[in-house]
């Protein structure tokens, strides 16, 4: 199996695939996605570092989480960089309703390894979808610098997307982690159903 078809099927874990609408709306709004983009990127490392100030005394998930901050960071100024090479402003950041969504199933209370857990599973999530639409980028869009730009970022989050999986394993019982996974994903299926496609966010 090749690389590609290997993520395909880790991504084709979620329950709904994107709208196919959204890569055609995306590419006529290319600046909004960009903008949008990079700050996706900072809310990602940024997540990570919370969970590595939170959790602290595990020093696997630290040394773990440490390299994923550097690489998000890194994420967001190649996202600033095609945006300044195309002449476009790096513009507010918008209101995220899908990760306000998600944020709305994390399970309050239980232990530190359970709350670990939530957050290792929707930061797995959020990667998911990004890989998946990263993807649909690089197949579709006409640019081909973005294309290749959004091919090697669909590698690194599908990396990323396992690794929070596998954490999650580590820190608590697997099939407890496993089912708790499904229910994240019929519900992130629920949200995907219940927002508007729009071309102006990458989520």
């Amino acid at each position: 199996m090749s690389w590609q078809e290997s993520t395909k099927e880790k991504m084709l874990n979620l329950k709904l695939p994107t709208d196919p609408r959204w890569v055609g709306i995306a590419e006529m709004q290319i600046e909004d996605i960009l903008v949008d983009h990079a700050y996706c990127e900072q809310k990602a490392a940024s997540s990570c570092i919370s969970m590595i100030l939170r959790f602290n005394e595990l020093t696997e998930l630290v040394d773990t989480l440490t390299p994923i901050v550097a690489e998000e960071w890194g994420h967001f100024e190649r996202v600033l960089e095609q945006l300044r090479k195309r002449n476009m402003n790096f513009g507010k950041p918008r209101k995220d309703e899908y990760v306000a969504k998600l944020n709305e199933f994390v399970k309050k209370g239980g232990s530190r390894m359970q709350q670990l857990t939530e957050h290792l599973l929707l930061n797995a999530l959020i990667e998911a979808r990004s890989c998946e639409r990263f993807r649909l980028l690089s197949r579709h869009i006409l640019d081909e610098e973005l294309k290749k730009f959004y091919y090697e970022l669909m590698i690194s989050e599908a990396g990323h997307y396992v690794t929070f999986i596998e954490l999650a394993r580590n820190y608590y019982e697997e099939d407890l982690v496993n089912k708790r996974w499904q229910e994240w994903l019929d519900y992130e299926a629920d949200v995907i159903k219940s927002l508007e496609v729009r071309g102006d966010r990458m989520h």
